[in-house]
């Protein structure tokens, strides 16, 4: 693996324009003390809104799709479970672009304008929902807007990790992470009682008829989506007028310089094993469960049970970062990841039931594997700000952050492949329990064990 590098210093520079601070030395005791602690506590508050406002954009149509059926949208399964995994391959990509953003533009300017454009799929879904003919490749359209959400992910938080010291970074990045995955949990538990009332009058448009189990109800689909709006509008306002931005600067093709790093490699495959899980099973936990259960006399509600996923991964991302720092991330990252590999292998033994009884066993086996990798979300972000000098780390944030970002768009592909081949979503399961067997071990070797030669 190559050398890493000296840490970057933020010394005294000449701002470019008001947007960018002319010193920035949270290393520096005193400094952090006068003025430090205050603005990055405040910056991390908006930003954290804001990546709120992202997460629920990104994962609105995982809520949409096992409702459009229901109001007429004639759509199969393949064509459901593409529309979930789709803002997973726009989050992906984007955040591959927003990898770079932040040392260039700054975090004024990019916090402020990619949560504006989050307004762009937020107002588009609300009119296309309202008529079943709307055509497939605009629905497909709209599903990869919703991916500009999933890509701000990777410029806010190797800001963040700029305006804390390393002392706080695991604290820090571990609150911005885990708060802003609530908004999986939000947009999920949100919806079926959002869209039941007339939120708007008539200035929102018609409502639909959706009908469940042979009864019919009047819903307004569209609430889903404009009720975030004015949210998305406050935050980008407080972005522009109250943030500014860390004198750390560097074109794209000096930020390159992380890939000839092989940690870099090592933790993008932990990321992908703790969040890419996350992100993954948070837009397909809606659809398992009504492929596996949906079927059986007195169904359960398919969201009236999977925004409990997101919500206890985002719990223990939040809780887990103060104890990272503690502990260390490479520690906390190999429990985690054997605790996720027992979670994938118990899954399949509840997803051939012919009754509802095994459905809790189900469920319980899905939390175990969101709870594990919500841990891991926080330790891994722990330990890359260790392995790495400041600007560098942030770079390796956001790459790592990229790559499990194609989560929703893998597992969707993997579980609608799966039914078809198999009937059902084992064989994604064992899978995945190979993989996380084979991360713990490098976890363990590079990092977790005594004697280490990188211990985090």
């Amino acid at each position: 693996m190559a050398t890493i590098l000296a840490p970057d210093a933020a010394a005294p520079a000449k701002p470019r324009s008001a947007s960018w601070l002319s010193r920035w030395e949270p290393e520096d005791p005193a400094f952090w003390e006068a003025e430090g602690r205050a603005r990055a506590w405040k910056t991390l508050a908006i930003t954290t809104a804001s990546l709120t406002m992202a997460f629920i954009v990104w994962f609105v149509v995982s809520a949409l799709v096992v409702r459009l059926p229901q109001i007429g949208f004639q759509l199969t399964t393949g064509q459901l479970f593409w529309l979930a995994a789709m803002p997973g391959l726009a989050g992906g990509t984007l955040r591959l672009v927003h990898t770079f953003l932040t040392p260039i533009y700054g975090t004024r300017a990019v916090v402020t304008w990619s949560t504006a454009s989050l307004l762009v799929p937020a107002l588009g879904w609300a009119v296309a929902v309202q008529n079943p003919a709307t055509p497939y490749w605009v629905l497909m359209v709209l599903a990869f807007l919703a991916g500009l959400g999933g890509g701000n992910f990777s410029s806010f938080m190797p800001s963040t990790s700029l305006f804390f010291p390393k002392r706080l970074q695991g604290t820090a990045l571990a609150i911005q992470a885990g708060v802003g995955n609530f908004g999986v949990s939000v947009v999920q538990f949100v919806t079926p009682w959002i869209i039941g009332v007339a939120l708007f009058g008539s200035l929102a448009g018609s409502p639909q008829v959706l009908t469940l189990g042979g009864v019919q109800k009047t819903v307004w689909l569209q609430n889903a989506t404009l009720v975030y709006v004015p949210l998305i509008a406050l935050c980008a306002l407080l972005a522009w007028a109250m943030l500014r931005s860390v004198p750390i600067t560097a074109n794209i093709r000096e930020q390159f310089d992380i890939f000839g790093n092989g940690h870099t490699w090592v933790m993008t495959s932990l990321y992908i094993m703790t969040f890419g899980c996350f992100s993954g099973l948070a837009a397909t936990f809606p659809l398992l469960i009504k492929q596996i259960y949906g079927a059986l006399p007195g169904a359960p509600d398919p969201l009236a049970y999977a925004f409990y996923g997101p919500l206890v991964g985002s719990v223990a991302r939040v809780a887990a970062g103060p104890v990272c720092d503690r502990l260390g991330g490479g520690r906390v990252t190999h429990w985690a990841g054997l605790g996720m590999v027992a979670c994938a292998l118990a899954v399949p033994f509840f997803t051939s039931a012919a009754s509802l009884e095994a459905f809790p066993w189900f469920v319980a086996a899905m939390l175990g594997l969101f709870f594990f990798a919500g841990v891991g979300n926080a330790s891994t972000f722990k330990q890359m700000p260790m392995i790495f000098p400041p600007r560098q780390a942030g770079g390796v944030i956001g790459f790592t952050a990229a790559v499990a970002a194609y989560g929703p768009f893998l597992f969707g592909l993997l579980f609608g492949w799966a039914f078809g081949a198999f009937g059902g979503p084992n064989v994604v399961f064992y899978g995945l329990a190979g993989f996380f067997l084979i991360n713990v071990a490098l976890n363990w070797w590079l990092y977790a064990r005594r004697g280490a030669k990188t211990p985090c």
